[in-house]
């Protein structure tokens, strides 16, 4: 019998770790190949993981909820595949005999290393024992050398979490933690279980380098109901201050003439449901105004890497689904600009169906370049959103509504009644800059209102 290690797999780009929600099997359970195992969760989706071999389940190293980090192993499986005897290589050791004159001598026989090893007395190593940190209280991704060194350093949680990271999302690299470490004044925090006490808090002696104020316990009072955020909720909320931490967002606005795209759209939807099966909605409209401004202006369509700027050549638009949880996912159409308006319309509505069905798949949710939110949706006019990293803008539309508007004609101007929308652009300030981001924005709402109202579909 021979045992197969199953590691937890990586579920797509900037992945690093997965909550496990559920063993389907446990110890003892045969198991064949491409079988479910377990249930896992990211930040993105929830998927399942088969087996990738026959046999049976020896051992589960994680329990549900824990947080693994991708590639570790997280259960072992028993197979029928044959395992090796042990040849373990034999090693010299001198004795001694007396030869045929009465003399000594040394005579190399050879030894097993195992019981070489068991003649070897046993000293214990004595080393101050530090306390392991438990990670499971928070959503920020520490990798092991990182840990390594704050255990090594008695760095506790608390205080870790209040190193500023230079990594992607905001993540401690190992220069910021020996940076901090030099820098470092003051006792060094030991986490230590939080224990209620009545008496007034005690001012720090002295501040620590690269701290940010810690929000005091609030009392809750009266007639009121806590509610505990749900795993997704937790991550988003994780995801959006990582954002905010990460980026210096700036916000543009312009308003678009859409009337054209509105008496359209009211003209084509019926038959349009007839002829292809499906409702024609303004969002594929919206994304394929986008897909044309980012040709216009492609350094709207990058990420940032350290001191790099990482330009994408693939235009891959993300849109913005609330889910009937109350939760918001971001699937993405991917290679948007090669897909006519009847193709993003199929691309949307079946991106839209599969989330709040809960049935995308890790790749639906991964290679976004651009993100684009509705707000309008929900009878906003406008918004900031938030940057949905590692990417360096997201494009918001609000509700379409009917206003007094001066028209230039040939007879000259005219107030008319026309469909008027907020656009909204957030963009990463580190990279794009006012005019770029103003551009692209303006860019946008030119395509919108020039629209074919002709056009036949």
């Amino acid at each position: 019998m021979a045992k197969f290690d199953l590691v937890m797999p990586k579920m797509g780009e900037s992945i690093m770790e997965a909550t496990i929600l559920k063993w389907v099997k446990k110890v003892g359970d045969t198991v064949s190949e491409d079988e479910t195992i377990l249930e896992i969760a990211t930040d993105k989706v929830d998927s399942e993981i088969p087996s990738p071999v026959d046999g049976v389940i020896a051992e589960i190293l994680f329990n549900e909820d824990d947080v693994v980090e991708i590639g570790k192993v997280i259960a072992r499986i028993e197979t029928e595949a044959t395992v090796e005897t042990d040849n373990t290589p034999e090693v010299s050791a001198p004795v001694e005999e007396t030869n045929g004159n009465g003399h000594k001598e040394t005579v190399i026989e050879p030894v097993s290393s195992s019981k070489v090893i068991e003649e070897v007395p046993f000293v214990p190593e004595t080393k101050e024992v530090v306390p392991a940190v438990s990670y499971k209280s928070t959503n920020r991704f520490y990798s092991p050398l990182v840990k390594n060194i704050a255990l090594k350093e008695n760095i506790g949680l608390a205080e870790l979490e209040n190193i500023q990271g230079s990594g992607k999302d905001g993540r401690v690299t190992k220069s910021d933690i020996l940076s901090y470490v030099e820098n470092r004044t003051g006792a060094p925090t030991v986490t230590a279980p939080q224990v209620e006490i009545k008496t007034a808090p005690k001012v720090p002696a002295a501040p620590q380098a690269q701290s940010t104020p810690v929000a005091a316990a609030t009392s809750v009072k009266g007639n009121v109901e806590i509610i505990e955020m749900d795993r997704m909720r937790r991550l988003i909320a994780d995801h959006m201050v990582n954002s905010k931490r990460t980026s210096p967002h700036v916000t543009s606005f312009v308003e678009a003439d859409v009337t054209n795209i509105v008496n359209w759209r009211n003209r084509i939807k019926a038959d349009f449901q007839k002829k292809h099966g499906q409702k024609i909605t303004f969002t594929p409209i919206f994304v394929d105004a986008v897909v044309r401004a980012i040709k216009d202006f492609p350094l709207i369509n990058i990420s940032v890497d350290g001191n790099n700027i990482v330009k994408k050549n693939d235009i891959n638009i993300g849109m913005a689904t609330a889910l009937p949880s109350g939760n918001l996912i971001v699937p993405v159409i991917k290679n948007a600009d090669h897909l006519s308006l009847i193709g993003l319309t199929n691309a949307v509505n079946s991106m839209a169906s599969k989330a709040r069905e809960n049935k995308l798949s890790p790749d639906d949710i991964q290679g976004g370049t651009f993100t684009l939110t509705n707000v309008g949706t929900f009878g906003n006019v406008m918004g900031t959103p938030i940057i949905n990293q590692p990417q360096v803008a997201i494009m918001a539309t609000g509700a379409i509504q009917k206003k007094p508007a001066v028209v230039e004609t040939e007879f000259g101007d005219v107030i008319a009644i026309r469909q008027k929308m907020f656009l909204s652009l957030s963009y990463d300030h580190r990279v794009v800059d006012g005019f770029l981001g103003g551009s692209f924005l303006r860019r946008v709402a030119d395509y919108l209102e020039a629209f074919d109202e002709s056009l036949s579909i």
